[in-house]
């Protein structure tokens, strides 16, 4: 097997790109809001750090971020984690044109999908509205006509604490009602029929769920490391025969239990590594996804917004990353495969555990990576178990100066006869901006945890 070179984590989804700065809001925020947590005023000239679902976007000479597309009926770039609750946020906004009267370009808080959030919007009838929005259903909390134009720039602002959820163009309040749609959320960016700039977002917040900064020295877990119990089934032994196939135009989300009777699912993205590539699914909190094969082009595969599961489901050609786990604390992967990955199978940027389990991989970088640069870092763990590897350079990608632990039982490495995969490779996680450094590899007993019964070659 010939062995590639382990790359460090480039700038991800939640990775804050090099012109993010951590500095207060302008004036007019209420003092219930004083620590920022999120900053970007996008002079690195790209959007590392956000998650796209339409439009086109691109960063101008100038550091303002353009959503060019006037006929995308929803273009949104969103940012932070699904758990972020009590928070503020700020942001420049430009409307360019309108496609119509209903059309807008705005700011979202508290984003728990792609379709689900409240949107301080500005409109082509030169309206501002607060609004509800959860899917085609929009409830106004609270509007005011200010002669929105083009070519001007506003700031606005939303707060969100508790239900009570408040508007703000320009430091005026134009409106302010308690409603229940959702507690906690990301941030975002978004047009509708419109076009527009954007620039200056800011995130502070004092509530509950706020992101914490990670640890500066190594340290073990306060806690025994997670294990997970015996698979019930064996990994599979190939690769399933599709029983149909069908082109994705736009990225599917998905609430509850997806079954897609092992279809193939393909059409997303331009099927390599460029970054900002839309997902093929986007589960929500607690969603399952089972039964779907991955082809090619994938984009950026699956997005967990939250505690997720993804059973028997196979990634013929990895794009972007195969699934990228970004909020919740518990995931699992049970049941299928994934090849052709140049960096990574599974990417880790939010908090909380990994289970894989009954897996196969093959030509892959790596099967796990825990982000080392992430905009917000935190203590993750991996527990990999019953899983068959194949030509992939390393098993796991963990920080060990955060904490991260990976452990490993029933491991089969096959065509390996010089043993040159990795199973444990560690990590110092750094700063946003900045790449981590490959500090060692192997098993320690205190961050790489497994024995050499865990590891059988073939």
């Amino acid at each position: 097997m010939q062995k590639r070179r382990l790359p460090g984590r480039r700038p991800l989804l939640l990775a804050v790109g090099a012109g993010v700065t951590v500095a207060a809001l302008a004036a007019g925020m209420t003092s219930a809001f004083a620590a920022t947590v999120f900053s970007d005023d996008f002079n690195d000239g790209n959007t590392s750090g956000w998650s796209k679902s339409g439009g086109t976007w691109a960063v101008d000479g100038s550091g303002v971020l353009n959503q060019s597309n006037a006929g995308s009926e929803l273009a949104r770039q969103f940012a932070g984690q699904t758990s972020w609750t009590n928070y503020s946020v700020q942001a420049r906004v430009r409307p360019a044109s309108f496609g119509s009267s209903s059309a807008l370009v705005g700011l979202a808080a508290r984003s728990t999908s792609s379709t689900k959030m409240y949107r301080l919007a500005l409109l082509g009838s030169g309206r501002a509205e607060l609004q509800a929005v959860n899917g085609s259903a929009i409830t106004a909390i609270g509007s005011a006509s200010l002669g929105i134009g083009t070519g001007t720039w506003y700031t606005l602002r939303i707060e969100a604490s508790g239900s009570t959820i408040r508007g703000f163009v320009n430091g005026t309040q134009i409106a302010s009602g308690s409603n229940s749609l959702a507690g906690a959320g990301r941030i975002g960016l978004v047009t509708a029929y419109a076009s527009g700039g954007f620039d200056d977002v800011t995130v502070d917040s004092s509530g509950g769920g706020t992101p914490t900064t990670p640890p500066t020295t190594t340290a073990p877990p306060s806690t025994p490391p997670p294990t997970t119990p015996g698979p019930t089934t064996p990994p599979p032994a190939g690769w399933p025969t599709p029983t149909g196939s069908q082109k994705v135009d736009a990225t599917i989300p998905v609430s509850g239990t997806f079954d897609g009777g092992l279809k193939r699912y393909y059409g997303i993205g331009d099927g390599g590594q460029s970054e900002s590539q839309d997902p093929m699914f986007e589960l929500a909190a607690g969603a399952t996804l089972r039964n779907v094969i991955i082809g090619a082009p994938a984009g950026d595969g699956v997005h967990c917004e939250g505690n997720c599961t993804l059973i028997n489901v196979w990634w013929e050609d990895v794009g972007e990353d195969a699934a990228t786990f970004r909020g919740g604390t518990t995931y699992t992967v049970d049941g299928g495969g994934a090849r052709s990955a140049s960096d990574k199978v599974f990417q880790h940027n939010g908090s909380g555990t990994v289970y894989i389990k009954n897996f196969r991989v093959e030509n892959a970088g790596k099967l796990y990576r825990a982000c080392g640069n992430c905009s917000t870092s935190y203590q993750r763990h991996v527990v990999i178990d019953n899983v068959i590897v194949r030509n992939t350079d390393a098993i796991a990608g963990i920080n060990t100066n955060w904490g991260d632990t990976a452990r490993f039982s029933r491991i089969t490495i096959v065509d390996d006869p010089d043993r040159d995969t990795s199973i444990c490779v560690k990590y110092r996680g750094v700063p946003k901006g900045d790449e981590p450094t490959e500090i060692g590899e192997g098993a320690d007993g205190v961050n790489c945890l497994y024995s050499p019964s865990d590891i059988t070659y073939q």
